[in-house]
């Protein structure tokens, strides 16, 4: 008789318990601008189709490896409308030990032809007339990859969304009906893409790979689409959509390159400060030891920069004057009713010299992740 009630006891237990140890299952999240975008189409693929990846793809795939993420956004993917580089790419971290069974991309706006001058140079059919700059349609898109089930009856794709149907669009002067009634606010992808967790709650993942806020004129048109594009989430986060009002956003993180830093860099004032200061989302700011060293021992530009070094996740040019130098520009940042139990950002220590080498020539960017529990 005691058997059985202990067992009765045990078994209860075990059913008590086993929701519980499931809805406190941490949930890795990361982002990896991987710059593995190739000089044409179908070429990403060939390379991933190999039996020996090149020197870049390979430690690329070792760094996901490594950090082994739950939930990853990758950028700099180049985008086939059959979906073969999502699965080849999700086929080659199988086999190394890190299946994600689950992704989703898009058709970037990259390399879609607008039919109009917009650089001005009497010219119309060069990349910087394209929607968003790239050699041909497709490159270096967005690929999201999971562990868990995408729902992906209900995504939510703004990235056809015309730059002057947005809410006071900062749309440059020299804008005139024809590229209002062409231009698109964004660059490679404004998904919103929700994963059902093991807890059974489900996270809403806010995607954007923003247009740098250079390579332009007077007219600062690639600024103001820079600001536009990531006021586009702090608005979306307010409750606003296209087609009109919706229900509330529940759990999500914006994450993507932002192409700003908080306190460095060209881009336009204010723009990033507000998405990060919106009062549903906190920012953990990953960080790493390397990352301080790089700046240390490269000097030049980053020496004038006022930002934390340690949370910089890139390692562009420092040498000239006009270069910009390390900066954060990478970034997830969860809302408030997430509990984030850790964050980091992949940048090995200089003693580390062939983790540090992996990760100079995966990109220039370095891989971010944060830990978060429902």
């Amino acid at each position: 008789m005691r058997l059985a009630r202990l067992f009765r006891f045990c078994l209860v237990l075990a059913l008590l318990v086993g929701p519980l140890r499931l809805a406190a299952e941490t949930v890795r999240v990361a982002y990896f601008h991987t710059e593995l975008s190739a000089r044409g189409p179908g070429l990403l693929l060939r390379d991933l189709r190999r039996d020996e990846a090149p020197d870049q793809l390979a430690a690329v795939l070792g760094i996901l490896v490594e950090t082994a993420p739950d939930i990853v956004l990758l950028a700099d993917i180049d985008y086939d409308a059959g979906h073969a580089t999502l699965a080849a790419l999700q086929t080659a971290l199988a086999q190394r030990g890190l299946p994600l069974p689950h992704g989703f991309t898009a058709a970037p706006n990259t390399g879609v032809p607008t039919g109009l001058d917009l650089d001005r140079d009497g010219k119309w059919d060069e990349p910087e007339d394209t929607q968003a700059f790239g050699e041909f349609r497709g490159a270096g898109g967005l690929v999201l990859l999971s562990r868990y089930p995408i729902l992906r009856d209900e995504i939510t794709d703004l990235s056809r969304l015309l730059w002057a149907e947005f809410p006071a669009a900062s749309l440059p002067e020299t804008y005139g009906p024809e590229e209002q009634a062409v231009i698109r606010l964004s660059a490679t992808g404004h998904w919103d893409v929700p994963v059902r967790l093991p807890s059974g709650d489900v996270l809403r993942l806010l995607t954007l790979h923003a247009t740098p806020p250079v390579f332009d004129g007077p007219e600062d048109r690639n600024g103001r689409r820079n600001a536009d594009q990531m006021r586009l989430w702090a608005d979306y986060l307010n409750g606003w959509r296209p087609e009109g009002t919706a229900p509330p956003l529940g759990k999500a993180l914006v994450l993507g390159t932002l192409n700003a830093d908080p306190q460095d860099g060209e881009a336009r004032p204010g723009a990033l400060a507000r998405l990060r200061a919106h009062p549903r989302l906190q920012d953990p700011a990953p960080q790493a030891t390397g990352a301080a060293a790089a700046t240390r021992a490269q000097g030049g530009v980053n020496a004038r920069h006022s930002g934390d070094p340690a949370r910089d996740t890139v390692d562009w040019p420092d040498t000239r004057p006009t270069d910009p130098g390390n900066l954060r520009v990478d970034y997830i940042l969860p809302t408030r009713d997430l509990t984030v139990t850790g964050a980091g950002l992949h940048w090995p220590d200089p003693e580390d010299a062939a983790a540090l080498a992996r990760a100079e020539t995966a990109s220039r960017h370095r891989l971010i992740w944060v830990d978060l529990r429902p």
